[in-house]
């Protein structure tokens, strides 16, 4: 059974990808021509060069597969390219989910937790709660109408699970994404941490539960929420610091830093054209309660997380295996 990834040099995507050649599987990715080559090499995978914004890269992709793991996204947590994280988060998903169900393809669409509701103090958010609040960034927008756009594909007939991981780390981070602020603090830069909560996975895990997304029968359209630990950040930074071997951090940023900080952060780039990852928004994200109910998860997909302390370890070694931390 041939699987097609998109977003295959991603932390998820690759993840997924590797984990369908451990267990046997045929694979092809889409990738486009200017991304990085360290995260394919060396591994048996039919390559399709293209991008999600052209409709005939994706048709080529689709072609032949039968079933899809649409991983690839914009990840821009601020204020800048709405339009750009539209025409990636939205109008590829949407060519990608098209494609798949003129194909009579499965696909697992890779969403955000940050498309789903929020925690209500002691209630954990699940896939029901409902998605009110939050922060309007375009990232946010953009991934909640991404799934509009499946739920769309799903009405004329596409088989489709949708998966909504948190924040996540452990291996395969090219990038890195949400590595870097394990990287950050690895260096001895978090001593003061943001405020709120957020709830951290293993990819490893994620990877996991995706692929039984993709053997699932159960009502197309159906949404998993793949978070994990619900932590504070200072909460979070003080494993990452232990298990770095690093000073700790020392306290929550106090409110009036974090709104000079985003403010600095917007300001820098108005300058700069270039969006800063500590900005406004951002931080205005970082405060939500973001902690989350694996239940539906753990039922249906047989979703499991690790100890915490054995994601961090093995996301610290691989930065350091590949030159991202000094050893």
């Amino acid at each position: 059974m041939l699987t097609l990834v998109t977003g295959a040099t991603g932390l998820v995507g690759n993840n997924v990808l590797r984990l369908l050649l451990e267990r046997g599987m045929a694979v092809r990715v889409l990738a486009r021509e200017t991304a990085d080559a360290r995260p394919l090499s060396g591994l048996n995978v039919e390559v399709v060069r293209g991008d999600v914004r052209d409709e005939a890269a994706v048709r080529r992709a689709v072609a032949g597969v039968q079933r899809v793991v649409h991983a690839a996204a914009r990840v821009q947590l601020g204020w800048s390219n709405l339009e750009l994280q539209r025409e990636i988060n939205v109008a590829g998903t949407r060519r990608v989910a098209i494609a798949a169900r003129e194909a009579g393809a499965t696909l697992v669409h890779v969403s955000s937790s940050d498309a789903c509701g929020l925690a209500r103090g002691d209630v954990l958010a699940d896939e029901e709660t409902a998605v009110e609040g939050g922060v309007p960034t375009p990232y946010v927008i953009t991934k909640r109408e991404a799934e509009q756009a499946v739920q769309a594909e799903v009405a004329r007939g596409l088989q489709a699970t949708i998966v909504n991981p948190a924040f996540m780390l452990g291996p395969w981070d090219w990038k890195p994404s949400s590595g870097q602020m394990l990287i950050a603090v690895a260096k001895g830069q978090g001593l003061l941490a943001p405020r709120g909560d957020f709830s951290i996975s293993d990819v490893r895990d994620v990877a996991a539960a995706i692929l039984a997304a993709l053997d699932r029968t159960g009502p197309s359209g159906r949404r998993y929420l793949l978070a994990g630990h619900n932590l504070s950040y200072f909460e979070a930074w003080r494993q990452f610091a232990e298990g770095a071997g690093v000073r700790r951090p020392l306290a929550q940023l106090p409110p009036v830093f974090a709104f000079f900080a985003g403010r600095g952060g917007d300001l820098w780039g108005r300058i700069s054209r270039r969006e800063p990852n500590v900005n406004s928004g951002a931080l205005a994200m970082a405060r939500l309660p973001k902690r989350y109910s694996i239940a539906r998860a753990e039922a249906e997909l047989g979703y499991r997380i690790r100890p915490l302390r054995d994601t961090v370890s093995d996301a610290l070694a691989w930065f350091r295996e590949h030159g991202y931390l000094r050893s």
